[in-house]
């Protein structure tokens, strides 16, 4: 499994890259949208986790753009902020279903990908 992880917080994102490496699955990570669709361009990823609030660029926004290059690539958004609703209505545009709230437990998302990936 090769997955691309997307978050502002690098701290976060390097963190959870990691973790993913000791379990077997491969993680690049980027701290941008516009880092994460020159991977996307360059790369096959089984699965792509974006962080929903980022500055110039929001997970929902990348997961449009995203979409354009990779159509069948499966999206898991990370949120950390908002209401429940406000994600709702933002997940229902972007046409996806797969969310976690932060912090992350990694074997929750490692699960998630699974469930995903079938």
């Amino acid at each position: 499994m090769r997955v691309l992880l997307v978050d502002d917080e690098t701290e976060l994102v390097s963190t959870v890259a990691e973790r993913l490496s000791f379990r077997g699955i491969g993680a690049d990570w980027v701290t941008t949208g516009q880092e994460a669709l020159q991977l996307a361009r360059e790369n096959d990823y089984d699965i792509a986790v974006l962080d929903v609030k980022m500055p110039s660029m929001s997970g929902l926004e990348l997961a449009r753009e995203i979409r354009k290059l990779k159509p069948g690539l499966a999206i898991i958004f990370l949120t950390g902020h908002g209401s429940q609703a406000d994600f709702d209505e933002g997940v229902s545009q972007a046409g996806e279903e797969y969310y976690l709230a932060k912090p992350i437990d990694i074997e929750v998302l490692v699960d998630k990908m699974k469930e995903i990936l079938g």
